[in-house]
């Protein structure tokens, strides 16, 4: 799938992507201010491997994943958004680029990382995409080629964000987690439900995730703004 032809002029800017579209609304402050928040969750082990999932689908956690890579490299950081949904992945729609290449690719055939990695618009931003969906997707990503690719992307890059699948649907982000210096629980708070927050939640201690908060997308600005925002709070029993 090659990139749609753009006239002159015209806005190349990745769908939903309002931290490079709109860099002074609302919802863009909120996404560099949970930036900030991610810095400070790891001060004693930095954080340079952010997992992003949710409950169920509908969440809008691809979007706020997208959106958080584009925040780090606005900052400088040299950031590298993965697709680890390997059943559903949409970063390549959201970014309007190939997916024939990606993450599957680089697990299977065992080839050098960068080759599997999409330069995207944005200075500092890499993408790899899922690639073509597997037959196996759980047992691709718990293989020691999953590991191993993590770790030569480690080298080669300041932060990486993963987009993982809903975590009461498959497996898969519990074995992702493993990957991740942190975890961002994402809920649609028109459609959250206490008590699948709590049971992901407990997927992920029993994975042996660090947990660093929930984002509430969707939360109306009590201010009057007609703007959704995202706010991020730890996530508690209580």
């Amino acid at each position: 799938m090659n990139k749609k032809k753009m006239n002159k002029g015209e806005d190349t800017t990745p769908r939903n992507m309002v931290v490079a579209k709109h860099p002074h609304a609302t919802a863009s402050e909120q996404f560099r201010i949970l930036r900030t928040n991610i810095t400070y969750s790891g001060v004693d082990h930095p954080i340079r491997s952010v997992l992003f999932t949710s409950a169920i689908s509908g969440a809008g956690k691809s979007t706020v994943a997208a959106n958080m890579a584009i925040a780090y490299a606005q900052a400088g950081i040299k950031t590298l958004l993965v697709d680890g949904d390997l059943r559903r992945p949409t970063t390549h729609y959201t970014f309007e680029v190939s997916n024939r290449k990606g993450l599957s690719k680089a697990i299977i055939n065992d080839v050098p990382p960068e080759e599997m990695v999409t330069k995207t618009e944005f200075d500092k931003l890499d993408l790899m995409t899922a690639g073509p969906i597997p037959p196996n997707p759980s047992e691709l990503l718990a293989s020691k080629s999953m590991e191993a690719l993590m770790k030569a992307l480690a080298i080669q890059y300041e932060m990486i964000i993963i987009d993982s699948p809903p975590l009461l649907a498959v497996t898969d982000s519990q074995l992702l987690c493993k990957q991740a210096d942190g975890v961002v629980i994402i809920t649609d708070v028109e459609n959250n439900d206490r008590n699948e927050l709590l049971d992901a939640k407990d997927l992920l201690e029993k994975a042996g995730a660090n947990i660093i908060g929930v984002v509430l997308n969707n939360r109306e600005e009590r201010r009057g703004a007609n703007e959704a925002y995202y706010y991020a709070e730890p996530v508690t029993e209580s």
